[in-house]
């Protein structure tokens, strides 16, 4: 079934503002007690404000702009993955469809079946992360992040350029709610796959080194634990709210998006075994045995889902910000903070992924429930950055 067509960049429909946000932005009211201090500027200014003692840089010229549109009357756009001719496989979270996408315009490929929708009350599961074996074609298998009526889990399904195979359970047993349900994948270099996940609303998962919740975990292919892990488990770093964006830079090294409750959401450098502090510390200043954010930003102004690094930055789709933010990254330490696309009025943007050709594909979020979608949402963009 052929899903739209490739068109040219053309008018967007915005969308108001939302409320204080919970997770991907959910309106909702503010938690009691006092929250933890950022540490690191709102993502409202173009650039960052320098913390105490640090000198601002002067910004790098980037000038991110809509090239086109790749596909449009979509069902939530999630994760993305690039074919070696550069066409790419998108899954949509609320049909459990996986869609072939490329100039010619977007087919269905499949369904994914036991998958479960949150959409119908507000939720973020569904089919979200994909990831493609790093030796595709002769290893001819997508791997799929997804939400089923008793837990989140890691599937694999083999596709080798018709319809998708029946999805072989990976890794079971990540608890599952209607928020915080985390749902990245990224293959590493050694082959070893990344996956993201949320705390399902138990804050104190994230804390417990033996729960897969609120972590990042490292598996092999086939669903193992590699040597090398630091707890002998799948777990590689904890401490975590909801982490639905990770991705690789040129240096191999392995980044995070994280949204926040609501003092501060996160730009993390992943480091195996790292503390990263939820549920005792949002942001920085969390003290000795804690990692730091790279940078953070006040929930109402962010969420930040999807993520890729190119030209140097990170690059973010923010839900609530309903722009796409970049932190320019300079070895282990944060330059400046950009908004980006906000005059393109695109509401809520969640995908961002590199493509071969240096491009984002850039998809919007405007059906999940959360906004009143406009004209044709929700749609996949392409974005040079020139």
């Amino acid at each position: 079934m052929r899903r739209g067509t490739f068109l040219r960049a053309g008018a967007l429909v915005g969308l108001a503002g939302l409320a204080a946000c919970d997770s991907e932005g959910t309106p909702s009211a503010r938690p009691s007690g006092t929250p933890t201090s950022p540490g690191s500027p709102s993502s409202s200014a173009t650039s960052a404000d320098p913390s105490p003692g640090e000198t601002a840089e002067p910004p790098v010229e980037v000038r991110p702009a809509i090239a086109g549109e790749l596909s449009r009357d979509l069902a939530v756009p999630w994760g993305i993955t690039f074919l070696p001719d550069g066409r790419a496989l998108v899954s949509m979270r609320d049909t459990a469809e996986v869609l072939l996408v490329g100039p010619e315009g977007a087919d269905v490929i499949g369904t994914v079946p036991g998958v479960v929708s949150g959409a119908a009350q507000g939720g973020e599961g569904g089919l979200l992360g994909l990831a493609l074996h790093p030796s595709y074609p002769d290893e001819p298998w997508l791997y799929a992040y997804v939400s089923t009526a008793s837990d989140n889990r890691v599937v694999r399904m083999r596709y080798a350029g018709s319809g998708l195979g029946e999805p072989e359970p990976l890794l079971t047993g990540i608890a599952t709610s209607v928020h915080h349900n985390g749902g990245g994948l990224v293959f590493g270099a050694e082959g070893l796959l990344f996956v993201s996940t949320g705390d399902a609303e138990n804050s104190a998962s994230a804390q417990d080194r033996e729960s897969l919740n609120g972590k990042v975990l490292r598996i092999t292919d086939t669903g193992g634990t590699p040597q090398g892990n630091p707890f002998g488990n799948p777990v590689w770093s904890y401490g975590h709210r909801n982490v639905e964006g990770i991705t690789l830079d040129e240096d191999g090294r392995l980044w995070a998006s994280e949204f926040g409750e609501d003092a501060a959401d996160e730009l993390n450098l992943i480091e195996p075994g790292g503390n990263y502090g939820w549920p005792q510390v949002e942001g920085t200043g969390g003290g000795r045995g804690l990692v730091d954010p790279l940078a953070t930003w006040l929930p109402d102004d962010c969420s930040p889902s999807g993520i890729a690094v190119a030209q140097g930055r990170a690059w973010l789709g923010a839900l609530q910000g309903q722009c796409v933010f970049s932190v320019e990254l300079d070895g282990d330490e944060r330059g400046t903070v950009r908004r980006h696309l906000v005059d393109d009025r695109l509401g809520r943007v969640r995908a961002v992924a590199l493509a071969p050709d240096g491009s984002l594909w850039v998809g919007t979020s405007n059906r999940d429930g959360r906004a009143t979608p406009g004209p044709h949402d929700d749609k996949l963009l392409r974005v040079t950055l020139t």
